[in-house]
């Protein structure tokens, strides 16, 4: 059964992990095996449901301009075709909220077709320790291959297919969401600074889907108020600034330290899952 102190620690590993491109989904395997406490679908939920928070805190006014500009584009479509491509041509705010509403699509139905069988198979430690191997190998690799400066004035539509099929494959446990997104995105051109925070708003939702599905277990879980409390706070707070740390780390620094940490994380997880086996 959870304890605070635990509740705290997952919080604060949700909400690093979730926005931090080293994959929150292997650390939420790999924290409560050390910690030795079992979590299950509906806590992870309520942490997922503070790092929402955290985005709409941050992003309030980007995600306020994405609402009007995804119902002044449904308004063009009452006006007609022409009236609508024009708006997605010219202005920003329409074209960035179809962005993520396109990228957006092949993730849900990645979601939808495997997660279930990825879960019953990829279910072990170790597997989360070889994946996060393959996030760093990812992230390493964009640093090698970003060279643009992409907005969502001249993003296409084709390049947020792109990233939503990358989205989709962070339902494995151990490649990053945020790490998969944004290494596609700069290898696809893509500014830097615009890459995080494309990536930032395309996880909303993905995240309030998730929510919406596994509401129904908070019920079910087995914790009192005040551990569910100190665990949804600590993934608000650290959510918050780990977006914040890595929105002033984009511009300046290389997300090769991130590949290391995944590489160290992932073989040390690798090597003693086999050791324990």
């Amino acid at each position: 059964m959870l304890d605070i102190i635990s509740a705290i620690i997952l919080g604060a590993v949700q909400g690093i992990s979730e926005f931090l491109p080293i994959s929150s989904s292997g650390h939420l395997v790999i924290i409560p095996h050390l910690l030795g406490v079992e979590t299950g679908l509906a806590f992870d939920t309520i942490l997922h449901i503070g790092t929402l928070v955290a985005i709409f805190t941050f992003f309030w006014n980007d995600i306020i301009n994405l609402i009007k500009g995804f119902i002044i584009s449904l308004i063009n479509i009452t006006e007609g075709k022409d009236k609508f491509i024009e708006g997605l041509r010219k202005v920003p705010e329409e074209r960035f909220a179809w962005l993520i509403i396109i990228a957006t699509i092949p993730t849900g139905i990645m979601g939808l077709l495997f997660k279930d069988a990825i879960e019953t198979i990829f279910r072990g430690t170790i597997f989360v320790g070889i994946f996060l191997i393959i996030t760093g190998i990812i992230l390493y690799y964009s640093e090698r291959h970003s060279s643009g400066n992409i907005t969502e004035k001249d993003m296409s539509f084709k390049q947020a297919i792109i990233i939503g099929i990358c989205q989709g494959f962070a339902v494995l446990p151990g490649i990053s969401r945020s790490g998969s997104t944004i290494a596609s995105g700069l290898c696809l051109g893509l500014n830097r600074e615009y890459a995080a925070r494309y990536s930032f708003l395309l996880s909303l939702p993905s995240v309030i889907g998730a929510g919406l599905i596994q509401v129904k277990d908070i019920a079910t879980i087995d914790a009192s108020f005040t551990v569910l409390i100190a665990g949804f706070i600590s993934s608000v707070i650290f959510g918050y600034l780990s977006i914040k740390l890595l929105m002033k780390m984009i511009e300046g620094w290389s997300l090769d330290v991130f590949a290391y940490y995944c590489w160290i994380v992932g073989a040390l997880t690798t090597i003693l899952s086999i050791i324990f086996i």
